[in-house]
């Protein structure tokens, strides 16, 4: 089975949201349900079915977390100045098609957040980066079409 790389950070956070859903969450549909259970027959009982719904919902998350997590190898990262593009790395890119420059952390593809700035070393632009250095011309195909980029600047990112 391949491991899927996650950061330390992503892989904190994945386990601090299966830890909130099964410690907080899971108790209040719990008691949801029973509450509902008691205001009488439930296969007429619309808050109960409302709470069941909500129960596979949120076990259907956990599992996913669960299976997520058991994929995942956490790789360290390093800090400061980087010659390559690497896991880990800042990238700063500018789209030489239209001039707008653009900054991606690589991560793994659990943690990847595009509004966040993070992009999965398994999508397009993180496996043509990958091995690049300043200076170099990436041209990759994208969903939405080529891109034709140049590398400004590589580093790695300050821990938080």
């Amino acid at each position: 089975m391949n491991r899927l790389p996650i950061t330390r950070e992503g892989y904190d956070r994945l386990r601090a949201e299966l830890k909130r859903l099964e410690q907080k969450e899971r108790p209040k549909v719990i008691q949801a349900i029973s509450e509902a259970r008691e205001h009488g027959y439930i296969t007429e009982n619309a808050e109960y079915e409302a709470a069941k719904e909500k129960q596979a919902m949120l076990e259907g998350k956990i599992n996913d977390l669960h299976y997520k997590l058991s994929q995942c190898e956490i790789v360290e990262v390093a800090q400061g100045s980087a010659e390559r593009v690497t896991f880990g790395t800042t990238v700063e890119l500018e789209d030489l098609d239209t001039g707008e420059e653009v900054q991606y952390r690589l991560v793994g593809p659990y943690e990847a957040d595009l509004a966040q700035g993070t992009i999965s070393v398994t999508s397009p632009i993180g496996k043509a980066l990958i091995g690049k250095e300043p200076g170099d011309d990436v041209k990759v195909q994208t969903p939405g079409g080529i891109k034709n980029l140049e590398i400004l600047d590589i580093r790695y990112a300050a821990r938080s």
